[in-house]
């Protein structure tokens, strides 16, 4: 590799499931070299954005907007198993972990290239109707892409990616 070389810091690796590699920059550490906890937030925001996106074939909001909803967060919990450094690479696999009337539960996955697990991060976002700020419920064509995903995953065995839950 040269200087010259550009390496992107976030890129799709897989799709079935949604697999992300990630490459820690030094922005995103504190003085003693491990990521900011709240990074960790932004990493996962950024999965579900990717998800979306590789859900619809389009850009997330795109899609979003097309359909008329958003999906703020209504929880996020986080079971951190290890610390990130710079320069470290990880993937985050993302997978559908329950489907209910207004909200979801996506479940992330970061394994670093060694197959420790980093974290795993559960993401709830609540579908509301644009510019209303209201919940609704998942609109259909959404419903149909989450279940379709869940059950491509769960037939090829990656809902226990990372252990249970």
């Amino acid at each position: 590799m040269t200087p010259n070389d550009f390496t992107a810091t976030e890129y799709v690796v897989g799709t079935d499931p949604l697999v992300i590699r990630r490459r820690v920059k030094w922005g995103e550490c504190d003085p003693a070299g491990v990521v900011y906890t709240v990074t960790f937030s932004e990493y996962v925001i950024s999965a579900a954005e990717l998800f979306y996106g590789s859900l619809f074939g389009t850009t997330p909001q795109r899609a979003k907007d097309e359909q008329g909803f958003g999906t703020p967060t209504r929880a996020l919990d986080f079971d951190f198993r290890r610390s990130l450094r710079p320069d470290e690479e990880f993937e985050m696999t993302v997978t559908v972990a329950e489907i209910r009337n207004r909200t979801y539960v996506l479940r992330i996955c970061a394994r670093t290239l060694d197959g420790d697990i980093a974290f795993l991060a559960h993401l709830t976002p609540v579908c509301v109707a644009r510019g209303e700020r209201r919940s609704i419920d998942i609109p259909p064509a959404f419903r149909q892409a989450l279940e379709r995903y869940h059950g491509a995953c769960a037939a090829e065995g990656c809902a226990a990616e990372g252990g249970p839950a």
